[in-house]
């Protein structure tokens, strides 16, 4: 058996959802600005009332583990982590942009090519390219971009790029074969999938040492201390 819960914060989006064997039981979401401190916890207590399930009956809880907002992402793991040594059940972490990848195939079956970007402030955005069975073409990068990125694969395929960091990227590419989803954000109904795989092969992390992938290192304002 497998009752994973699911949190994804690392973007705008706070969202939670419990599934069963593969399958959602209950979704609670919103995207309304980084609120995940105020409802991550709330949206927990919901999506279990809503499914009749107890905090006992959880056998993992799956998390969304960047790249995508320090500060929710820190939100995220750290609710995790401690829900999984209150129950004593396993982490699994996942790849927010790999998950984002899994809502994009559903919505659009008859692309070959996806590419997931969020947003990273300026022209910069946090992106990955994959195919259609979720198989990684380029790695997950903070990539700058220009008029000239992915124009190699631009040439002869036809590209999904979408996410919050994809508006950057249509105002100055001039590909026909760059299409656009600029709604399509994280959810973690598309954590479901890749959540209850890896809790099949045992895929799960060190509680203490776990850390979100923050893909770059975060400065303050005045560039002079990490966070």
């Amino acid at each position: 058996m497998s009752l994973i819960l699911h949190l994804e914060t690392a973007t705008t989006v706070c969202s939670v959802s419990l599934a069963y064997e593969g399958k959602t039981l209950a979704l609670k979401e919103e995207n309304k600005g980084f609120t995940h401190a105020e409802h991550l916890t709330i949206f927990i207590e919901e999506v279990m009332q809503i499914a009749g399930k107890s905090y006992n009956e959880i056998d993992a809880i799956a998390i969304s583990k960047g790249p995508g907002s320090y500060t929710g992402l820190r939100i995220g793991v750290a609710t995790a982590k401690g829900l999984c040594y209150g129950i004593n059940k396993p982490l699994i972490a996942i790849n927010t942009l790999a998950s984002m990848m899994q809502g994009a195939v559903q919505k659009y079956p008859n692309y070959t090519l996806f590419c997931p970007m969020l947003d990273a402030r300026r022209m910069e955005v946090y992106t990955a390219l994959f195919n259609q069975h979720g198989h990684t073409i380029a790695p997950t990068e903070a990539l700058i971009l220009s008029n000239e990125s992915f124009e190699k694969e631009l040439t002869s395929n036809e590209i999904l790029f979408f996410g919050d960091g994809a508006t950057k990227f249509k105002e100055i590419n001039t590909s026909v074969n760059a299409k656009f989803d600029l709604e399509l954000m994280p959810s973690s109904v598309n954590m479901v999938e890749i959540a209850y795989q890896k809790y099949i092969n045992k895929a799960f992390e060190d509680l203490a040492y776990f850390e979100p992938f923050y893909l770059k290192e975060f400065y303050t304002p005045t560039a002079k201390a990490k966070v």
